[in-house]
């Protein structure tokens, strides 16, 4: 069913081009992947699509009926909203229909004998009915405790800009939508994550339009593929994979064609050479082809990225860790890890968020002492840190400014040495732009601007904390051959399973409980080792019984079987309901007394992504605790009302 027509939209900014005169339709099962290096515009791209952003011409024009929906990159937030507000805010019947349920049932739970809120719970159930609303809350959960988000209940003010993104998706995911638009989904969340997230919308039913730099995802998701190149947009009935075959051919085509053209010029240009006769009308004739064959002249090529930047000699001892611990709050994130570093090593470093992936990188770079252990890097390393936390920029200084305050020239891998302009040139940044301020760049540009600095100091060994979040595939796919060539040591921390395939030969997994295991090989083949090992991290275990836990159930009335009548409870059942109020109180006591150190720690974002992680711990013990308490109130009161029958 047809949905929603893209009718020849165009926009600019300022002298730049960002698309032009792009018309398409998208059907109801239509699964459309949007590429392009950072920049062209697929962002904007998205919220013209989205009705966020007007178009200079054209329209886009929506189906009767038809709900749109976007996930933005930067999704905006009410600061005291919790989390379960947030992803069952929207306004469709079923969302109003669950607000409406919790709001009767809480209101008689205060009030049990009013028969007015006894009345009104009956419509609101008989509203759920209506709706098929009664799965729409555990649904909520699920996706928010597999996407990582386990206390339901937390402001969206405490949490990190990450979490608060995995949230939004949650809400985009769970209410319903014809049309769903994800600007990069798969940041800020882990590999697990992004492999349910690839599950659940490739079973979703309505249209869905992504940008994503995930090649793995963009492959196994997308059914078609727009590309967005130097202001036109080019269309394939394909996935990932095959649109890399068909692009080629395209470009082979106009390889030819242009071949052609210059074949005809040269014809054109000797007989212009020989005199022509302008008086003639075959020869003015000729002359007008001769003109027009040149202007047909080839659209500019994209920029290809060259990363021939080279690294500082690297001596025999590189980088030795001896058993190296790691606490915070008591929680044990790193427990008893050795590792030698050999020249030429390529570590990915895997694991679940909040496990202490990032927590190894900044002690290996010196940015946090170990509680136990050593951490010793040899005399010659010269460490380069890309880090998954933007840096702090000047937005003021230019371009080429920036650069500069690196390197005002570097050595190349041949030996010659080039200009920052040079250099900033082959990183995408043209002549013109190199003069703009840092403010004018999209996300992706700044990202990639950042990279080049890192590179310029000639760095032997690479420290990269989720390198892709925020770059195109252009750049990942140069920077990846870059890597294949650098001669010295990365370690790379990446939820890109494609990224990690192409770069890793070694796996640090990070299982839980301090636990690093090491496995030769990429990431995939470390994938495969864990399901015939059955390896899993403790952390997934504990969301996903939580999960379970969390499914909103119908009123007992309409459950089709009758479960046996409790009698009592069992030695360990009334021993918990004994001192279960005394450990929740106990267990809030330390989540409040965690947010109150965040709150103080604002401005350190090292600690604040330590605290996060002790945050998230707490949460889930607190999660599971309420669980208990709720299960055990209520096999007392159905014990009670047994005794009295």
């Amino acid at each position: 069913m047809h949905v929603l027509t893209v009718d020849h939209i165009s926009k600019s900014y300022g002298e730049k081009i960002l698309f032009q005169d792009v018309s398409f339709g998208v059907e109801s099962g239509d699964k459309i992947g949007i590429i392009g290096v950072n920049g062209t515009g697929k962002s904007t791209f998205m919220q013209v699509v989205a009705g966020i952003e007007p178009p200079d011409a054209g329209s886009i024009l929506v189906v009767g009926g038809t709900t749109v929906r976007m996930l933005s990159q930067d999704p905006q937030f009410d600061p005291e909203e919790t989390v379960l507000e947030h992803v069952l805010g929207g306004d469709s019947a079923q969302m109003q229909a669950v607000r409406a349920y919790a709001a009767a049932l809480r209101e008689l739970e205060l009030k049990p004998g009013d028969e007015a809120l006894q009345e009104r719970l009956v419509r609101a159930n008989q509203r759920m009915n209506e709706a098929d609303a009664w799965g729409i809350e555990s649904d909520a959960k699920i996706a928010l405790t597999k996407l990582g988000i386990l206390n339901f209940d937390a402001k969206l003010g405490i949490l990190s800009g990450g979490q608060r993104k995995r949230v939004a998706m949650a809400a985009a995911l769970i209410q319903p939508a014809d049309v769903l638009l994800l600007d990069e989904p798969t940041n800020h969340i882990d590999n697990e994550s992004v492999a349910w997230l690839e599950g659940m919308l490739q079973k979703r039913k309505g249209a869905l339009l992504m940008i994503t730099h995930d090649r793995y995802f963009l492959d196994r998701v997308s059914n078609r593929t727009l590309e967005l190149d130097k202001g036109k947009a080019y269309f394939y009935s394909a996935n990932y994979s095959r649109f890399l075959e068909l692009k080629l051919d395209r470009e082979e085509r106009e390889a030819a064609s242009e071949s052609k053209r210059q074949n005809l010029l040269r014809n054109e240009l000797a007989w212009m050479r020989r005199g022509a006769q302008a008086r003639s009308t075959k020869q003015q004739a000729r002359i007008q082809r001769f003109e027009s064959l040149s202007a047909q002249g080839p659209e500019k090529a994209a920029g290809k990225l060259e990363m021939s930047v080279a690294s500082s000699r690297l001596g025999r001892k590189i980088l030795e860790i001896d058993g190296l611990g790691k606490s915070f709050e008591g929680r044990k994130i790193i427990d008893g890890f050795s590792y030698i570093a050999v020249p030429e090593d390529r570590v990915g470093i895997v694991g679940r968020n909040g496990l202490g992936k990032s927590t190894l990188l900044k002690l290996i770079a010196g940015k946090l002492a170990p509680d136990e252990g050593i951490v010793e890097l040899g005399p010659t390393v010269k460490l380069g840190v890309f880090s998954q936390e933007r840096e702090e920029m000047d937005e003021s200084l230019r371009v080429i400014d920036y650069i500069r305050e690196s390197a005002e020239q570097v050595a190349t891998a041949d030996g010659s040495t080039i200009s920052a302009g040079q250099m900033l040139e082959r990183f995408l940044f043209p002549p013109a732009q190199q003069w703009t301020p840092i403010a004018k760049l999209s996300g992706g540009e700044k990202r990639r601007l950042q990279l080049l600095r890192v590179l310029m100091e000639a760095p032997n060994v690479l420290l990269l904390d989720e390198p892709t979040n925020d770059l195109d595939i252009l750049t990942l796919t140069v920077l990846e051959d870059y890597l294949d060539d650098f001669p010295g040591v990365v370690f790379t921390v990446s939820h890109d399973r494609y990224f990690l395939d192409r770069t890793a030969e070694r796996i640090f997994a990070f299982e839980g409980n301090g636990v690093i295991e090491q496995h030769v090989g990429n990431f995939t083949d470390y994938q495969a080792y864990a399901a015939a090992h059955g390896v899993r991290a403790a952390a997934n275990e504990s969301a996903e019984r939580k999960a379970d836990a969390a499914a909103t159930k119908k009123p007992a009335a309409e459950d089709e079987t009758e479960p046996a009548k409790p009698t009592k409870m069992t030695y360990k059942e009334q021993k918990d309901f004994d001192t279960i109020d005394a450990d929740i109180a106990k267990a809030e006591a330390a989540l409040q007394k965690v947010q109150e150190k965040m709150e103080a720690s604002a401005s350190d974002s090292g600690l604040l992504q330590e605290l996060l992680a002790e945050q998230a711990t707490l949460e889930a013990k607190l999660e599971e605790l309420m669980d208990r308490w709720a299960y055990l109130n209520e096999l007392a009161e159905q014990i009670a009302a047994n005794k009295k029958k």
